[in-house]
């Protein structure tokens, strides 16, 4: 069982930067590749960006048409904790975004489902 706690949530101005934070627990956290979601009002859940376990202890990172070039997603297996980088923020950005987990690289794919769910933060970006 892995639990996620998201922070790092809040208000900005258009323009502005906000970095998310997904600690979790467990002693396999290298193991587990990590993505994050997020979900506006009245809109589905949609992916955002993920940093997927390849061979050995080797990540690749992908991300969203929409969020190229703003957001980067990394993680420190030290700290067990999985970041995004929001820069350039837009009002449109706003939602709320939640961590994922799931030892299968392939539930970050495009039918894929991870196991596991952070509660979600708030995003929240002003024009």
């Amino acid at each position: 069982q892995v639990q996620l706690v998201e922070s790092g949530g809040g208000l900005v101005q258009a323009g502005g930067s906000l970095r998310l934070s997904c600690a979790t627990s467990g002693r396999t956290f290298s193991s587990y590749s990590m993505g994050w979601f997020r979900q506006a009002p009245g809109k589905e859940r949609e992916f955002v960006a993920a940093i997927v376990r390849g061979g050995g202890i080797t990540y690749a990172s992908s991300y969203a048409d929409s969020v190229k070039g703003r957001f980067t997603i990394s993680r420190d297996n030290a700290k067990n904790t999985v970041y995004l980088q929001m820069n350039s923020l837009k009002p449109e950005d706003t939602a709320v975004y939640y961590c994922a987990a799931d030892q299968k690289p392939s539930s970050f794919g495009r039918t894929g489902v991870p196991n596991y769910w952070g509660q979600g933060t708030q995003v929240t970006v002003s024009s």
